[in-house]
């Protein structure tokens, strides 16, 4: 379906997009479902099915719409501050009442469906290959050793926050964020990521 931006199609898929978020959080994956979704977004539940077709499309879209959204990666003039302000910015994400149940409830439907599944992973190759660029700019300018590889240091940096939100359940701040930054650096830096 094409859609016109800023047209009826647009306004609709950010009213069913909501609705999926909304619903997420409310009833998880499992309470997921189409009528639910059209209920809340105040669509018809043919318009939900002719465009989405089912649960899993409507997890994978609302996963592919939120790579839609711009996002630059960090340019404070060195890795060290571009790679603590990737990691800050995952911290605050899991701090903020609002965000966080979002980003929760998505990856966790993204556990019980495998279209879904294959969206998050885009999701995340699109993300990791935008925060690369600041590991290049840092090769570049002689930060750390040529080779380095530039989505391992992104994923080194923040996958100790995404551990403590998704698997032991702790808190996470910009605190954990600065040392799994330095962390993840050091290690590129000693040689560790070629």
């Amino acid at each position: 379906m094409t859609s016109r931006p800023g047209g009826r199609s647009a306004r609709v898929r950010e009213a069913v997009l909501a609705a999926v978020y909304a619903e997420l959080i409310d009833r998880g994956y499992p309470g997921l479902t189409v009528e639910h979704v059209a209920e809340r977004a105040g669509v018809h539940k043919t318009t939900v099915y002719r465009r989405w077709g089912t649960v899993d499309g409507l997890v994978a879209d609302a996963l592919d719409h939120t790579r839609e959204t711009d996002w630059r990666a960090p340019d404070t003039g060195t890795v060290e501050g571009d790679l603590i302000a990737i990691a800050a910015e995952v911290a605050d994400t899991f701090t903020d009442p609002g965000r966080r149940p979002v980003v929760v409830a998505v990856v966790t439907a993204a556990l019980q469906s495998a279209r879904a599944l294959d969206a998050k992973r885009d999701f995340y190759a699109a993300r990791h290959a935008d925060a690369a660029a600041v590991v290049t700019r840092a090769v570049d300018r002689g930060e750390l050793p040529a080779g380095t590889d530039p989505v391992e240091l992104v994923r080194l940096a923040c996958a100790p926050l995404y551990y403590r939100v998704f698997i032991t359940g702790e808190p996470v701040d910009r605190s954990t964020a600065e040392r799994s930054a330095r962390a993840a650096l050091a290690a590129a830096r000693a040689g560790l990521l070629g």
